[in-house]
């Protein structure tokens, strides 16, 4: 599989290293090793979602418990989320940590992935949802660390974006 472990370990050593204790996630391709990793990891609990929405709750309900969480998802099921992230994380100023895999940009191979591509970066902007784009390993810390930080300080939703270049291996 073309999907990169090790900047897969990267991000999840960041989530555990940022004191993640929940994460909540529905199989995509780009997520497959992220997510088998909190399936083994004891100290961590994955929730299997049925659809993106419901992890906006889980992660509300996180906070409340004084749990931090993340939300990894692809670009369509931020698509999904969105009544959520704006009825619920937006509105009650909850933090949300959303990991997105972002597919569709340029090399995408798979045309049913385009156009969530096209319109993840706009949707963000206009619910002023800040996001940054992930492609360097050697930012990773730094890049996941400071989304926490902001999400936490503004209580609001926060969006990384995992782009080709760091997830994907030729």
């Amino acid at each position: 599989m073309p999907v990169s472990v090790a900047n897969s370990r990267l991000i999840y050593d960041v989530l555990k290293s940022l004191d993640m204790r929940l994460m909540s996630a529905l199989p995509e391709t780009w997520l497959v090793h992220l997510i088998r990793m909190a399936e083994d990891d004891p100290e961590v609990t994955l929730v299997r979602l049925n659809k993106e929405e419901e992890g906006v709750g889980i992660s509300a309900g996180a906070h409340f418990a004084g749990v931090r969480s993340a939300m990894l998802m692809q670009n369509h099921g931020f698509l999904a989320s969105v009544n959520g992230v704006v009825s619920l994380a937006q509105l009650y100023r909850i933090p949300l940590l959303m990991l997105i895999s972002h597919r569709g940009e340029m090399g995408e191979r798979d045309p049913w992935q385009t156009e969530g591509g096209l319109v993840t970066e706009p949707l963000l902007r206009a619910l002023g949802i800040p996001y940054r784009k992930l492609w360097d390993p050697d930012t990773l810390a730094r890049d996941i660390g400071s989304a926490q930080t902001l999400a936490e300080s503004s209580l609001r939703p926060v969006a990384l974006l995992m782009t080709r270049e760091l997830m994907w291996e030729e």
